[in-house]
Parts: C-alpha cells; sequence; structure tokens
C-alpha cells in the first residue's frame, strides 16, 4: 500500500478534541489527504491542526455544531468551500453522558442520539451531491462494541446509538451501492485516553487484564482501520463494521485470557 493512498482526497473529519479524532485527522494527513478538522471545541481543533500544518501537511479548523438539524449541513458546506469539493466524511464525533436508564433525562438522550446516530444521517444526506461526483466516494463512522456487541451499565442510550449506528452502515451502504458510494464503520473497543477512568493506572491494569492482546488499544490503531477502509484497497469493502478490540470479545470466560500467551 502506497505510503501516499488518500493523495489530493479531500475530507471533513468531526470530533478531533482528542485520542482518536487527532490520530485520524494526523493518518489521513500523512496519507496525502486535504483534511477539515471539525470540532465543538474549535480550540482543540485549532491545536490538532497546528501539529499537522508544522508538519508540512494540509489540514484547516472548522467550529461543530451536530445538536441541531442544520449544523451537519453547515459543516460540510464550510467544508466544501475550504477544500473545493469532498471526496470523504469520516464521523467520529460522540457523547456518552453517563446515567442510568431510571435517572436518564431528555436532554441527554437526545444528546446521545443526535451526536452519535441522527449527525449520521444529516451528514451523509449534506454530503451527497459532491460524493456522488467524487471518484473515491466513502462515509466512514466510528461505532462501538458498546451496544452492538456487548452492553455497560450506565450506557444504555450510548449502545442504543452506536447499534443504531450500524444499522445506518447497512443501510446505507445498499442504498449508495449504485453511486460506488461506500459506508463502513470501525467499532473501538477500550482505547487509551488522556483523561477519563482508563487514564488511572490502577483502573487501566485492570481491564488490561482481561484483554488477550494485553494492553488498552492506542488511538492509531482506530485511525491505521479508517485510513484503509477510505483508501483504494478497500473499494470492494461496504457495510460493514471492523472490531478494533485487541481481541476483548473473544474469550468466553475471562478466566480464559490467563491460557492466551501475551507478547512482552
Amino acid at each position: 500500500m502506497s505510503e501516499q493512498r488518500l493523495a489530493g482526497r479531500k475530507v471533513l473529519i468531526t470530533g478531533v478534541g482528542r485520542a482518536i479524532g487527532p490520530a485520524i485527522v494526523r493518518r489521513f494527513a500523512q496519507a496525502g489527504a486535504r483534511v477539515v478538522a471539525a470540532n465543538r471545541t474549535l480550540s482543540q481543533a485549532q491545536t490538532v491542526v497546528e501539529d499537522v500544518t508544522q508538519q508540512g501537511l494540509s489540514a484547516w479548523a472548522l467550529p461543530l455544531d451536530l445538536e441541531t438539524p442544520t449544523g451537519a449541513a453547515e459543516a460540510v458546506t464550510a467544508a466544501v468551500d475550504q477544500l473545493g469539493g469532498l471526496d470523504i466524511v469520516v464521523h467520529n464525533a460522540g457523547a456518552c453522558p453517563w446515567s442510568r436508564l431510571e435517572t436518564l433525562s431528555e436532554e441527554d438522550l437526545e444528546l446521545t442520539l443526535s451526536i452519535n446516530l441522527k449527525a449520521c444521517f444529516r451528514l451523509l444526506k449534506a454530503a451527497l451531491p459532491w460524493l456522488r461526483k467524487s471518484e473515491h466516494g466513502r462515509f466512514l463512522a466510528t461505532s462501538s462494541v458498546t451496544g452492538p456487541k456487548v452492553a455497560m451499565p450506565g450506557a444504555v442510550h450510548y449502545g442504543a446509538a452506536k447499534a443504531g449506528v450500524n444499522a445506518f452502515v447497512r443501510g446505507a451502504a445498499l442504498e449508495l451501492a449504485a453511486d460506488s458510494i461506500t459506508v463502513n464503520a470501525v467499532e473501538p473497543g477500550y482505547i487509551q485516553k488522556p483523561d477519563g477512568f482508563l487514564a488511572d493506572p490502577e483502573q487501566r491494569s485492570r481491564i488490561e487484564q482481561y484483554i488477550p492482546l494485553g494492553r488498552l488499544g492506542d488511538p492509531d490503531d482506530i485511525a491505521w482501520a479508517m485510513v484503509y477502509l477510505a483508501s483504494d484497497e478497500a473499494r470492494y469493502v461496504t457495510g460493514q463494521t471492523i472490531v478494533v478490540d485487541g481481541g476483548a470479545l473473544l474469550p468466553e470466560s475471562p478466566d480464559l485470557i490467563s491460557d492466551v500467551p501475551v507478547a512482552d
């Protein structure tokens, strides 16, 4: 595979504030793409873009509001104005205001559905005229193993939204196949982040003992999967999700982990 396998591709990436988002921006730019990085907190997007442009790569920062019905279309329009078109949309933005079902507020439910699921519809619908003009039309989403594969207390709304993302991927892929536009997603497992409970060494160690590969995922592990799905090498892949979780879903019982040799 060519190091410049996304050379010249015009890309909009949402949700670039931390961990997975910045990694996707960097890897796409390094693969030759021209990237618009859109984020709710613009200063975070600007920090990511500054890091990328200092490497001589092409990236621009944009504000993003996916909580309103018009925010996605506004982001697409701004990206097209900056890039002169659009080949690839990567919807990485997500939200999970933790709450048990019995205490889940209507506001938190709507926020979770809007950013994780509804934004897929809104972004792809707005981008369709441009993706149809492209010879490399792609729509990619960051889903999760939570919802499609497993459940977590306090994340019923998030899991339902991500399961919906996977259904969206399959349906949209079928509808758009005639336009040669592929639609796919990546399902991350536990990925290292700079904050949150996984940043705690004790919590990290506790989780890692249940992962066959013996470590949390790196944001680049997700970014590389996205680069593949965006590339010509994946031109015959559509309607699929790739699980990137270090094998965490494989054992029938956590007790079986001890029988799996882990490389140093």
